[in-house]
């Protein structure tokens, strides 16, 4: 999730697990602790974008990273905070919850998390979008009244329950979403009698009402979306694999790191001699010019012997007319 979301989050925590002793410095170091893990991103000044991306959402989110900081963390906040006399276990346990919190609503989003780092496998729900207005915005206006009232005031302590509820209500709801629409994309498949193997589904950015499906064929992919206010069929854009024309460049040790990362949604293809990567989890963006570009898409270039891949910039006049497009969809059709 987004940088706000999650420091709203780790203050919730914080305050949960200590507020009533510390007074707002549970928020705060709860905030700290919701920020920790994105550090990751550091990365992207330090090492080429196929390995930043690569190690983001990894270590850092896992639930090793945890137990390892969060004893570390305590002990740090204990010797600063002395004079609380609160103790490093319990100071340990708000940076455990916070980390791990943040580690675990980004398991919701289509990026997902390696919770179980060093082992290969990310958790992603696919069931809410990085930036989700309806999730964020009730939590941070309940955290902002707590900040306001005395730390043993019962009010207080309602108050930032009432935002976790609000949040974890939203993501259940979202999960319950998936599920309906996902059985909406099934039947109109099976209505037009396409054979396919697998059906990712995600919420299209910012929202739980427009949901967008990548399905599996033998020789292409198919995109679609769905509103909850839709009167009409979906229907589905088709795209060709083409493996084997792209199965040259497919074989290209970092292609392959792409390939993995993109969990094997992907299309290679070849504009004007240039090769383009697109990983299909994230969908597309809608441009004026009619020209869709999918959201994460490289530019792969040949320099030494290897191939490098650089993302392909988005242009704000997009977002602006995205934004626009969006809600005009989600309107149904």
């Amino acid at each position: 999730m987004d940088s706000l979301t999650q420091i709203v989050l780790g203050a919730a925590v914080g305050e949960a697990v200590l507020g009533k002793k510390v007074g707002n410095k549970a928020p705060l170091y709860g905030a700290i602790a919701g920020t920790i893990p994105d550090l990751d991103v550091v990365a992207n000044y330090f090492t080429d974008t196929i390995t930043a991306t690569e190690l983001h959402r990894g270590f850092s989110h896992s639930i090793l990273f945890c137990i390892l900081m969060a004893p570390l963390l305590g002990w740090l906040v204990h010797k600063l905070e002395h004079k609380k006399d609160i103790g490093w276990p319990a100071w340990s346990l708000l940076f455990f919850l916070g980390l791990f919190t943040h580690s675990l609503l980004d398991a919701f989003t289509t990026w997902g998390t390696q919770l179980f780092w060093p082992l290969d496998l990310r958790v992603a729900f696919n069931s809410i979008f990085v930036i989700d207005p309806l999730y964020t915005v009730p939590f941070l206006i309940c955290l902002l009244l707590v900040l306001f009232k005395k730390r043993d005031s019962v009010l207080r302590s309602r108050l930032n329950t009432l935002g976790i509820v609000l949040s974890s209500s939203y993501l259940l709801l979202a999960l319950g979403l998936k599920y309906v629409t996902y059985f909406k994309f099934k039947a109109a498949l099976e209505r037009e009698n396409i054979e396919f193997t697998e059906i990712s589904t995600r919420p299209a950015p910012m929202n739980t009402l427009l949901w967008n499906a990548n399905i599996d064929t033998p020789d292409s992919y198919l995109i679609s979306d769905y509103s909850l206010f839709d009167s009409s069929e979906i229907k589905f854009a088709r795209y060709p694999k083409n493996r084997q024309v792209s199965a040259s460049i497919a074989q290209k040790p970092n292609v392959q790191r792409l390939i993995a990362i993109s969990q094997g949604w992907y299309l290679l293809h070849l504009e004007n001699g240039q090769w383009f990567f697109n990983d299909l989890r994230f969908g597309q963006l809608p441009s004026k010019n009619g020209n869709e570009q999918f959201v994460f898409s490289y530019i792969l270039e040949e320099i030494e012997g290897s191939i490098q891949a650089t993302e392909v910039r988005k242009r704000p006049e997009d977002a602006r007319y995205l934004l626009k497009s969006l809600w005009q969809r989600i309107k149904g059709r």
